[in-house]
């Protein structure tokens, strides 16, 4: 059994942001099956396995908006006034673990993996992978 260990860091633009780390994922898988696990070092972003279609992106964030709106006054803002954020990912994961197959993602024809920018703009968001397999 092989166990490998990487990281990459993900810069981002916006308060919320999606991103497809997919193809960042299988550049990096070095073994030819096994599972991944992606886990994002940071409680303010997520990582989250659905299709990349645009319109199902945008409804994404209004949903998540929707949810967690910025009519109320949290607590935590008076710490650092990103409350939304925090409980944004608590509805969220901060990790995936995915079946890798043939040196890449074994996912669904529709499946990609994102990163889900929280509280952004940020530069070096990290994302950690941990591959066993063989």
């Amino acid at each position: 059994m092989t166990v490998k260990n990487y990281s990459f860091k993900i810069n981002t633009s916006k308060n919320f942001e999606i991103i497809d780390i997919t193809s960042k994922i299988n550049e990096l898988i070095e073994i030819d099956k096994g599972i991944v696990s992606i886990f994002s070092k940071h409680s303010t972003s997520a990582i989250v396995v659905n299709e990349n279609e645009r319109g199902l992106l945008k409804d994404f964030e209004a949903a998540m908006d929707n949810l967690i709106t910025d009519k109320f006054s949290y607590q935590h803002d008076r710490i650092d006034n990103n409350a939304r954020s925090h409980l944004k990912s608590f509805l969220l994961s901060s990790s995936e673990c995915l079946p890798i197959k043939n040196s890449k993602l074994d996912l669904g024809t529709w499946q990609s993996v994102f990163f889900v920018e929280l509280d952004g703009p940020r530069a070096n968001r990290t994302v950690t992978l941990t591959m066993v397999g063989e």
